[in-house]
């Protein structure tokens, strides 16, 4: 039974997967990643049109977006720190 309910979990995202690809124009991460790598350096990120927490990949990216990119929606509480609920979850956060 458990089987049956995996399979048609799997089946239905892979359904969903490029549905949801081509509705974004931006490619999906991968569900497990192939290689874990270091995020990437602050100098490599660029204000792109990303204004939410869903859109990161790290607390660093959030920041880098908060402070340099106009327009962003990631600190709700107007604190300092982007997507406490999501990427910047601890103070020693990066």
């Amino acid at each position: 039974m458990i089987a049956i309910v995996i399979a048609v979990g799997v089946f239905g995202y892979n359904r969903y997967r490029p549905f949801a690809q081509s509705q974004s124009g931006r490619p999906l991460r991968p569900a497990i990643p192939e290689a874990v790598s270091a995020a990437p350096a602050p100098g490599s990120f660029r204000c792109d049109g990303r204004t939410h927490c869903s859109q990161m990949t790290s607390c660093r990216e959030a920041k880098f977006f908060l402070k340099n990119c106009p327009g962003t929606k990631m600190d709700g509480n107007n604190d300092g720190v982007p997507c406490e609920q999501q990427w910047c979850t601890s103070p020693f956060a990066d």
